[in-house]
C-alpha cells in the first residue's frame, strides 16, 4: 500500500469535522426553535472545529521572548482586504478582557458569525493566497482547496440566529478540545424523516424570506442611494437657483441704475443741445449781426482809405507839377538870359526827365502789382501822368507866353508852395497814423474770426460725443433686454425642474409605503412561521370544500394548498400574490400564514 500524506489526512479529518460541526450546529439549531446563546454546545464545539481548522500548517513565528503561534495575524488581515470588518476589529481591539491574541480571535470569530458575514470574510482572505502564505505553510488548510469547501459550508449557517456575550467571557483561557460524542448516530435519529422533511421546508421558507429581506434592504439602500443623490442634486439645484435669483435682482438694480442714468443723461444731453442750439443761434445771430458790422466798417474804411490815398496822390501829382513848374521857370529864366539857341539843351533836359518820371511810374506800377487793392489806382496815376506829360509838352510850347506871367507870380508860387508842403507833411502824418489802426483792426477781426471757427469746431466735436454716448446707452439697453430674455427661459427651466423633483418625491413615498407594506407581510409570515411549525397538512380526499367560501372545488375551483399551515383554498379565495426573484410571475399566498400555496387537482378532476 502507498504510504499518504499526513497533511493530507489531516486536511481530510478536519474537513470531516468540520461538515459534521456544521450539519449538526444546523439541524440543533432549527430544532432547537429561538435564537442560539453562549452556552449552547453545538455552537461551542463550532468554534473549537474552526479554530483547529485556522490553526492547521500556521507558521511559528519568532517574537522577543519566544516563539509566537496564533491565528489572529491572519484574521486580522480582514479588515484591510474587506472594509465592513473595520467595525468587529475595531471593537475586538476595545475588548477590555482581552489580553491574548488568541483571545482577539476567538472574539473575532463569534461576533462575525452574529453579523453572519464570517464565509464572506473567509472567502476573501483565501482568495489572496499570496498574502496568506506569510502565515501558513503551503499545505495548510486555507492553503488548499479543503479550505474553500468549508468556506462554502460556513454559508449554510446565515439561517442561524446567534446572540453572544463576548465581552464578560473568558476567551484567553478557554481550551479547544472537541467533543467526538456529540457527532454519533442513534437509532432516534436515523428514524426522524419525516421530521427531516419538515425542517428542510421550514429551512427553504427561512431562506426565501431571508433572500427577499436580503433583496428588500438591497433595493431600500438603493433608494436611499438614489434619494441621497436625488437630495444632493435638489440642494444644488436649489443653490444655482438662489445664485441666479441673486444674479437676476443684482441685474435689475443694474439695469434699474442704467435706466436712471441712461434717463439723466438723456436729459442733461436735451438739455445741453437745447441751451447749445439757443447759444449758438444766438452766436450766429450776434456773427451775422458782427459780419454785417465789420464788412460795413471795412467797406468805410476801404472808402476812406481810398479817397485818403487819392487825395494823397494828387497832393504828390500837385506837388510834382509844383516843382516841376518851378525847375522849368528858373531853367526858362536861365534860358531866356541865355541865348536863344540854348533852347534846345532845354528840350533835351526835359525830355530827361520825362524819361525819369516814366522810370518812377514803372516802379510805381510794379508796386502796385504786389497789393491788388492799389492797382486800379496806379493805373489811373499812370493815366494821368501821362496826361499831364501831354499837357506839359503842351505848355512847353506856351512857355514863352507864359514867361511875363511866371515872373509875377514867382514870388506868389514860392510863398504858396511852402504852405503846401507844410500841410502835405501834417496830412501824410494824419493819414499814416490812421491806416496803422485800420490795420490793427483788421488783425483783431481776423484773430476773432479765427477764435470763431475754433469754437464751432469744439461745439461740433462735443455734439459728435454725445451722439456716440446715446448710440452706446442704446446698445447697452439691447444687452438689458437680451439678459431679460434670457432670466426667462431661467424661470421655465427652474420651473421644469421643480415639477421633476416633486415627481421623483411623490414616486420615492409610494415606494417607501410598498417597502412598508412587504416589511409588514415579511413580519407576519415570520410570526406565521414561528406560530404554525407543528401543523399538519390536510389529505386531499378529505378536503372537498374551501375553507373561506365553503363551496366544493371544481375544474373551475382549484385546489391551492398552503404547505405550512395545512389548509386548502380555492383559486378564487387565494388572490393575496407575493414577487418571487426566482420565478417570472408572482406567487399565491396563504390568508392566515401567508406562506407559499401549492397548486394541486381536485379530487373528481385528473
Amino acid at each position: 500500500l502507498a504510504v499518504k500524506d499526513p497533511t493530507a489526512v489531516e486536511r481530510a479529518n478536519l474537513l470531516n469535522m468540520a461538515k459534521l460541526s456544521i450539519k449538526g450546529l444546523i439541524e440543533s439549531a432549527l430544532s432547537f426553535g429561538r435564537t442560539l446563546d453562549s452556552d449552547y454546545p453545538p455552537l461551542q464545539q463550532f468554534f473549537v472545529v474552526m479554530e483547529h481548522c485556522l490553526k492547521h500548517g500556521l507558521k511559528v513565528r519568532k517574537s522577543f521572548l519566544s516563539y509566537n503561534k496564533t491565528i489572529w495575524g491572519p484574521l486580522e488581515l480582514v479588515e484591510k482586504l474587506y472594509p465592513e470588518a473595520e467595525e468587529i476589529a475595531a471593537s475586538v481591539r476595545d475588548l477590555p478582557g482581552l489580553k491574548t491574541p488568541l483571545g482577539r480571535a476567538r472574539a473575532w470569530l463569534r461576533l462575525a458569525l452574529m453579523q453572519k458575514k464570517m464565509a464572506d470574510y473567509l472567502r476573501c482572505l483565501i482568495i489572496q493566497r499570496d498574502l496568506l502564505s506569510e502565515f501558513y505553510e503551503y499545505h495548510a488548510l486555507m492553503m488548499e482547496e479543503e479550505g474553500a469547501v468549508i468556506v462554502g459550508l460556513l454559508v449554510g449557517l446565515n439561517v442561524i440566529d446567534a446572540n453572544l456575550c463576548v465581552k464578560g467571557e473568558d476567551l484567553d483561557s478557554q481550551v479547544g478540545v472537541i467533543d467526538f460524542s456529540m457527532y454519533l448516530k442513534s437509532d432516534d435519529d436515523i428514524g426522524g424523516k419525516e421530521r427531516n422533511v419538515q425542517i428542510a421546508a421550514i429551512l427553504d421558507q427561512k431562506n426565501y424570506v431571508e433572500e427577499l429581506n436580503r433583496q428588500l434592504n438591497s433595493t431600500v439602500s438603493s433608494l436611499h442611494a438614489r434619494v441621497d443623490s436625488l437630495e444632493k442634486s435638489n440642494t444644488k439645484l436649489i443653490e444655482e437657483l438662489a445664485i441666479a435669483k441673486n444674479n437676476i435682482i443684482k441685474l435689475q438694480e443694474e439695469n434699474h441704475q442704467l435706466r436712471s442714468e441712461n434717463t439723466l443723461i438723456l436729459m442733461k444731453t436735451q438739455h445741453h443741445l437745447e441751451a447749445t442750439k439757443v447759444d449758438v443761434e444766438a452766436e450766429l445771430q450776434t456773427y451775422k449781426h458782427s459780419r454785417q458790422g465789420l464788412d460795413e466798417m471795412y467797406n468805410e474804411a476801404r472808402r476812406q482809405l481810398r479817397e485818403e490815398s487819392q487825395l494823397r496822390q494828387d497832393m504828390e501829382n500837385e506837388l510834382v507839377v509844383q516843382v516841376s513848374m518851378k525847375h522849368e521857370i528858373e531853367l526858362a529864366m536861365k534860358l531866356l538870359e541865355k541865348d536863344i539857341h540854348e533852347k534846345q539843351d532845354t528840350l533835351i533836359g526835359l525830355r530827361q526827365q520825362l524819361d525819369e518820371v516814366k522810370a518812377i511810374n514803372m516802379e510805381m506800377y510794379q508796386k502796385l502789382q504786389v497789393s491788388e487793392d492799389a492797382m486800379k489806382e496806379k493805373n489811373e496815376i499812370i493815366g494821368r501822368l501821362e496826361d499831364k506829360t501831354n499837357q506839359i509838352n503842351a505848355t512847353m510850347k506856351q512857355l514863352e507866353q507864359r514867361l511875363q506871367q511866371a515872373e509875377k507870380a514867382q514870388v506868389e508860387a514860392e510863398a504858396e508852395d511852402e504852405k503846401l508842403k507844410q500841410e502835405y507833411v501834417n496830412k501824410s502824418e494824419s493819414l499814416q497814423k490812421e491806416f496803422s489802426q485800420k490795420e490793427k483792426q483788421l488783425l483783431q477781426l481776423e484773430t476773432d474770426l479765427k477764435i470763431e471757427k475754433e469754437w464751432r469746431q469744439t461745439l461740433e466735436d462735443d455734439l459728435q460725443k454725445e451722439k456716440e454716448t446715446v448710440s452706446h446707452l442704446r446698445i447697452e439697453t439691447q444687452e438689458i433686454i437680451n439678459l431679460k430674455k434670457e432670466f426667462l427661459k431661467l424661470q421655465e427651466k427652474n420651473k421644469q425642474l421643480k415639477r421633476i423633483c416633486q415627481d421623483q418625491e411623490a414616486a420615492l413615498q409610494e415606494l417607501a409605503s410598498k417597502l412598508s407594506e412587504s416589511k409588514l407581510k415579511i413580519e407576519d409570515i415570520k410570526e406565521a412561521n414561528k406560530a404554525l411549525q407543528g401543523q399538519v397538512w390536510l389529505k386531499d380526499k378529505e378536503a372537498t370544500h374551501c375553507k373561506l367560501c365553503e363551496k366544493e372545488f371544481s375544474l373551475s375551483k382549484r385546489k391551492h394548498h398552503c404547505r405550512n399551515c395545512g389548509e386548502i383554498f380555492c383559486n378564487a379565495c387565494s388572490d393575496n400574490e407575493l414577487p418571487l426573484p426566482s420565478s417570472p410571475k408572482p406567487v399565491r399566498v396563504c390568508d392566515s400564514c401567508h406562506a407559499i400555496l401549492i397548486q394541486r387537482c381536485s379530487s373528481n378532476v385528473p
